[in-house]
């Protein structure tokens, strides 16, 4: 991307400003992700003049596009192409950016099989603390080889620098898929997910709630009705499970509807990142348990202490979602060794330190 666009233009010199002046900027593109992390602090620096697809190439499965244009418009793209982020961002609200959907690093029920946003960020264009325009990566799969910094990018909220332009891979959308439910308590579902991730299984997604194991399968038609005959449970159709995926993905189902009244009383919505065959975890409230057990939702009114110690002893990380009251930090506190690391990437990247302070951990 030329300094010479002028939208790029317009924000480096915004950011040149504010680097002289050490004024904090809330980089925002839709909005629809500000409960995420810290509270956003600062002056917004908007993005959403910085859009468009720059480059689209479905034979090559790759797209370059502007870090201000709507998720929605880029998905409507591949999808007159038959092609999909196979990683399935979550759409919290509408107007969602692309941009804020690298710097969140969230991914949908496909991440059991088809990895993280990371895993499809091939390249990147951002703009530092002295308003230099950097570019990492590639725009072809055979471009990038070893360490890339533009996949450090993905997840870090805002706080390196500002995403300008990303290129990303993307797949086609699976001929087949099809959807499986069974009644299993938690231990028995996590069991049963695990084992059926060692088969040749086009498993695509699962979610357990209530009793209730979900599971998607997607793929090539063969392999999908193989899959229906040999695993049983009951068949849903299509018209209820894609609504079903759709809200598990966007937060709109059933489970995330009773968490956002609970969190609106007092209560906290946490993400648990743990080993994929940890054994239920022994905590109130109400859970849920996606990417084979790897994923664990909890609705509760308990300390963010016992959550961050039940994480930690089953080998994982707890991860403030929503709550009314973030005093104590959305995320657990790093080690010294990696928080040191942070902060010389900071320093780096960002030396007025001005970008979404506080968002990701205190200090950077």
């Amino acid at each position: 991307m030329a300094v010479s666009d002028p939208a790029l233009a317009s924000l480096v010199d915004r950011i040149r400003v504010a680097a002289a002046a050490g004024q904090p900027l809330c980089i925002r593109g839709g909005g629809t992700k500000d409960f995420y992390g810290g509270a956003p602090i600062g002056e917004p620096l908007d993005m959403r003049a910085l859009a468009g697809i720059s480059r689209y190439e479905p034979s090559e499965l790759v797209v370059s596009v502007r870090a201000g244009t709507p998720l929605a418009e880029l998905e409507a793209a591949l999808a007159e192409k038959n092609q999909c982020l196979a990683f399935e961002p979550p759409r919290f609200d509408e107007g969602g950016t692309v941009g804020g959907m690298v710097a969140a690093g969230l991914a949908g029920p496909a991440r059991l099989s088809m990895g993280g946003v990371r895993d499809y960020l091939l390249g990147a264009t951002m703009i530092n603390g002295r308003g230099e325009v950097l570019s990492f990566g590639g725009q072809v799969m055979k471009n990038v080889a070893g360490y890339d910094l533009s996949r450090v990018l993905a997840g870090s909220l805002g706080v390196l620098g500002v995403i300008a332009e990303v290129s990303l891979k993307v797949l086609p959308m699976p001929r087949a898929v099809a959807t499986l439910r069974l009644e299993l308590d938690a231990g028995s579902a996590i069991r049963r997910v695990n084992e059926l991730l060692g088969q040749p299984l086009p498993l695509n997604a699962s979610a357990w709630w209530d009793g209730m194991l979900v599971l998607r399968l997607a793929g090539a038609e063969a392999a999908v009705k193989s899959a229906l005959q040999s695993l049983g449970g009951e068949r849903v159709v299509p018209a209820m499970a894609d609504p079903f995926w759709l809200g598990l993905r966007d937060h709109r189902d059933e489970f995330f509807v009773g968490a956002a009244r609970a969190v609106d009383t007092g209560a906290a919505l946490w993400r648990l990142s743990v080993p994929a065959v940890s054994p239920p975890l022994k905590l109130s409230g109400e859970q849920l348990v996606e990417w084979g057990g790897a994923q664990r939702w909890i609705c509760t009114s308990a300390p963010a202490a016992t959550l961050r110690e039940a994480a930690a002893a089953a080998g994982g990380h707890a991860v403030l979602f929503r709550a009314r009251d973030k005093a104590g930090g959305s995320f657990a506190a790093l080690p010294p060794a990696l928080q040191r690391v942070h902060a010389g990437l900071k320093k780096s990247f960002d030396p007025a330190g001005i970008f979404n302070p506080g968002r990701l951990v205190p200090g950077l």
